[in-house]
């Protein structure tokens, strides 16, 4: 077995990837403070072909050196916008019958190995702050919630891990049920 290296993996040019066909996800980062973990969600976003991310509250914004380390570029291939107020891009989205759902612990929460995405449903997905998670007026607005489930003794992951773990599983459902 032998490690491939870059110019072997076939993947997209810059003008490829905004020309590919996108999967129907959004990221909305609420109020999220760690720059690192900002440039970690676009570079997942780029790997998986995110339609779009949303900056919204104290989220920082590209270009800023801390995320750019991180993204490795994909700030130039992601869409993404600034919102001010989260709550706000929830109720455009939900607007154009996009399904709005915040990655929280909840009462209620589905458990991710439980949901099951509908085909032709684009899906917003709400990750929020380091410390507070997602606005619980966020959460009150959302279609949903899912929680990861965990086992140890910790009470959450990292939002990038958490983003990661996500839009990983989306995406694989998502693009099962295409086949």
């Amino acid at each position: 077995m032998r490690k491939l290296k870059n110019s072997e993996l076939d993947r997209l040019n810059v003008d490829e990837f905004k020309e590919a066909k996108k999967t129907p996800l959004i990221i909305i980062l609420d109020n999220i403070r760690s720059l690192n973990n900002i440039g970690s969600v676009f570079r997942t976003s780029d790997a998986f072909l995110v339609e779009k991310i949303y900056l919204c509250g104290i989220t920082a914004t590209p270009p800023h050196n801390d995320i750019r380390k991180t993204a490795l570029g994909s700030t130039e291939t992601v869409n993404w916008e600034y919102i001010e107020n989260t709550l706000d891009i929830v109720k455009k989205l939900k607007s154009e019958n996009v399904k709005v759902i915040s990655i929280e612990q909840a009462d209620q929460a589905t458990m991710l190995n439980e949901f099951k995405p509908k085909e032709n449903q684009t899906y917003a997905l709400v990750f929020g702050n380091e410390v507070k998670g997602v606005s619980q007026e966020v959460v009150n607005a959302s279609d949903m919630v899912i929680e990861i489930p965990q086992f140890g003794t910790k009470h959450s992951l990292n939002i990038s891990v958490s983003c990661g773990v996500v839009v990983w599983d989306v995406f694989n459902k998502l693009t099962k049920s295409l086949k």
